[in-house]
């Protein structure tokens, strides 16, 4: 990485012409990605331009081609599938067409093209960018462009972004619209679930997924399915009988409804389709049981994005814009993609080769090398649940003395029960014996401990809060107590789930070992609340629920306005003094500001603030969106801020508030921290298990652990999964406002202001290092 940084400030588009096309298949997301786009190209002083209907758009030119102003994206960030349409289009796939295209771009000057849309609409653009040159002589002999025409837009640069519900593309973690389509799924089989517990029904579903089964496997994961099907990993043969004795087994153990869940691309050891109807005969032939079939369709790719889309596709716009601009001719065209927590570039055609690598390793029945071309995420997850879907019978599991006690801290967060439930039933599989905690340390001095078993946390993945109770209660209090607890029940490992209390709490039992030997046992932590206030990851279970509460009811409040012209809203978000809700809230509703204690603010910057949304009102856009963090400023109050811009904007726009409160806690988890919760605890209770083997001693017959890395936090740190040990994190944590030193958002907060039309500093050092995906897996490959 060079030492001098790099300013967006330093980066030109004067003169340059972008065109947007979304094309294939739409996803949620794209919109976002499609504004984001618009308005950084024009913050850059280039000339945007929508391709309407995708490459159709762009062969039949006309008015499909238009001009993009800045206010003709606005309130397309919360619309589902693309304003600007897509079209799947055989004229391209002739030499004549892309003539015709080449034509129409350079009639208006356009030579950077951003596409958003699946594997073939890439490799489309590329192939159209390796033609361009000779497209350009062709039209200067048949004299539609003039030799000097031809010099000017000697050069195509293309930059694609993912846009896919079935997170099919090789080199990206996340496609666009994969997340919104897990949010259709899970919100369905949540519904399923109620309805199937009332008659002890069998659901069987159905999910997309021709040739990937990303979204089959994760809403399996994120909903604690008995059996998952799908196209890369085909069941062994004798599945059958496997399947129904799974199923009659849950049933014998008081579960009163099954849930099957299919990729509509699921085939057998010898490529043999499984339909779901073929699944619903088994099931009812050799059980007996009322089976009902569900065939979700088209709904996936329908409803508003979800907030990780509308971030991530944000963020990848951007991103987009910056690898254009600094495009050269030489440059491989190249994907915005996602690895871990960055954006990071990613060389095209080595995403499509690998694309279509994973397809032939199917059909050639290379089913293990497949799921390894997918990728680290694709692969952890099939792990994961392999890990917590099969029970295995006593004589089976691996016989450990080991005690390990799960216990939540803190206030509650949606998805602390997935993590609950993973950390148990991994636990078990190792062969330790699992118990629970109730009301976090408060119950722990009480004794409310009980052993917990694989049948007690059925069903805890979809519920929100906390099952088993927690409190904010520290354990130095009740030291003794808690050290006697330990003895009593021989606890030889802890593994608490919680947000700053928790980590608070761990180093307090770190600090009790030297007079407590009690405490010298393996602990980990993992991060759950919904304000992601804590050292050593970058987030934590329960924010994306909350982030998504927050965006859903600014949607509604800014739908609202619809009818009022020039209304302003005022909006308080919580998370204490860490500004992550207001500020990433921010960027996925589309916010003019965000107030947040990391970044002080003074009357001059509030006066400027409603300065530039008394211009705003002046344009088509009629009304505004402030967040402010609960304890942003001592002084500047919501209703103070409330008051100041009903006084300053009287005349202009009036001014509404509403404090969001406890709605952000509540709910149902997310799929995402379903997913993050059931993934993070299974690699805890992993490395528990590992550590016990390493601090037991034989000759004592007990563990003694009193090492600093013997009492860690598992914590997501850009690209990878990290245990780091919680005194290390000490240094980085700033105790008195309970917030970590240093956060990674604080980089976005540039996105948001640039997108509101504000002028501002934004480093892009970190931007523009186009990496190959064989490295990229080669490095990663422990993570997530």
């Amino acid at each position: 990485m060079p030492d001098t940084k790099k300013f967006i400030e330093n980066l030109s588009g004067a003169g340059k012409c972008i065109g947007v096309l979304t094309s294939g298949g739409d996803a949620q997301g794209m919109n976002a990605a499609v504004r984001a786009v618009v308005r950084m190209g024009i913050y850059v002083g280039a000339k945007v331009y929508f391709i309407h209907e995708g490459y159709q758009g762009m062969v039949d030119g006309g008015d499909n081609i238009k001009e993009a102003s800045w206010e003709s994206v606005s309130s397309m960030l919360q619309v589902g599938g693309t304003v600007i349409g897509s079209a799947r289009c055989k004229d391209f796939r002739t030499h004549e067409g892309r003539l015709h295209a080449a034509l129409n771009l350079v009639q208006r000057g356009i030579t950077n093209l951003c596409v958003i849309g699946g594997d073939g609409s890439l490799t489309g653009a590329n192939l159209f960018r390796e033609e361009w040159s000779g497209l350009l002589d062709e039209l200067v002999q048949s004299g539609e462009i003039s030799e000097e025409a031809s010099q000017i837009h000697s050069a195509l640069h293309i930059v694609g972004m993912v846009g896919s519900i079935d997170n099919d593309f090789c080199g990206t973690d996340m496609t666009i619209g994969t997340d919104s389509a897990l949010h259709r799924i899970i919100e369905v089989v949540d519904a399923i679930m109620t309805t199937a517990q009332s008659h002890q029904r069998t659901f069987v579903l159905e999910v997309m997924g021709r040739h990937c089964g990303y979204l089959a496997l994760v809403s399996a994961l994120a909903c604690g399915a008995d059996w998952v099907l799908i196209p890369e990993m085909p069941p062994k043969d004798g599945w059958e009988e496997q399947m129904c004795y799974k199923l009659s087994e849950n049933r014998a153990d008081k579960k009163r409804l099954n849930i099957i869940i299919v990729a509509e691309g699921a085939i057998d050891q010898s490529n043999k389709p499984i339909t779901t109807e073929l699944i619903k005969d088994l099931v009812v032939r050799c059980l007996g049981f009322d089976t009902r079939v569900t065939i979700l369709g088209h709904v996936q790719r329908g409803g508003t994005p979800s907030a990780f889309d509308r971030i991530l596709a944000s963020r990848m716009g951007v991103e987009a814009v910056l690898a254009l601009l600094e495009a050269s001719p030489g440059t491989p065209a190249c994907v915005v993609s996602l690895c871990g927590n960055q954006a990071v570039r990613v060389p095209l055609m080595e995403c499509v080769q690998m694309t279509q690598e994973v397809q032939k390793a199917m059909d050639e029945k290379r089913f293990e090398e497949a799921v390894r071309l997918r990728g680290r995420s694709f692969e952890n997850n099939l792990n994961t649940y392999k890990l917590l879907s099969h029970r295995k019978i006593d004589s089976e599991l691996p016989h450990s003395s080991f005690n390990v006690a799960v216990l939540n801290v803190g206030a509650p967060a949606a998805g602390m029960n997935a993590a609950v439930r993973s950390a148990v039933r991994v636990g078990i599989t190792e062969g330790h014996t699992m118990f629970a905690v109730s009301d976090g340390f408060e119950g722990f001095y009480k004794g409310q401990i009980k052993e917990i078993k694989w049948g007690d946390v059925g069903g805890w993945t979809g519920q929100g809060g906390s099952l088993l109770g927690t409190k904010r209660t520290l354990p130095a209090k009740h030291i003794d107590k808690i050290a006697e607890q330990m003895r009593i029940h021989n606890i030889n490992a802890l593994l608490v789930i919680g947000g700053f209390e928790a980590f608070e709490s761990l180093l307090q039992l770190v600090d009790a070992r030297s007079r407590y030997e009690e405490f010298c046992v393996p602990m980990c932590m993992l991060p759950a609340t919904i304000s992601n206030n804590v050292s050593g990851t970058d987030l934590s279970i329960g924010a994306d629920t909350s982030l998504n509460a927050i965006v859903e009811t600014c949607d509604r409040i800014k739908q609202s306005a619809s009818g009022t012209k020039r209304r302003v809203f005022i909006i308080e978000t919580m998370g204490g003094y860490c500004g992550y809700l207001a500020t990433v809230g921010g960027l996925a509703a589309g916010a003019d500001a965000a107030y947040i204690y990391e970044e002080p603010f003074d009357i001059r910057e509030l006066q400027s603030n409603v300065e530039h949304l008394t211009e705003k009102m002046k344009t088509s856009i009629q009304r505004g969106l402030v967040l402010r963090n609960e304890n942003c400023s001592e002084n500047y109050t919501t209703d103070f801020i409330y008051q100041l811009y009903n006084e300053e904007g009287k005349g202009v726009f009036d001014c509404r508030k509403n404090v969001l409160g406890h709605m952000q806690q509540g709910g149902a988890p997310s799929p995402f921290d379903r997913n993050f919760g059931t993934k993070i605890a299974a690699k805890a209770m992993q490395w528990i298990s590992k550590k016990l083997k390493e601090f037991y001693r034989e000759d004592e017959g007990r563990v003694f652990a009193n090492t600093e890395d013997s009492a860690c936090l598992l914590g997501m740190r850009r690209r990878a999964l990290v245990f780091q040990p919680v005194v290390q994190l000490k240094d980085e944590t700033d105790f008195v406002h309970r917030i970590p030193k240093e956060q990674w958002w604080l980089r976005l907060r540039p996105l948001m202001k640039i997108l509101a039309k504000y002028k501002t500093s934004y480093d892009v050092s970190d931007s523009g290092q186009l990496e190959h995906i064989v490295r990229l897996r080669a490095k990663d490959i422990s993570a997530i």
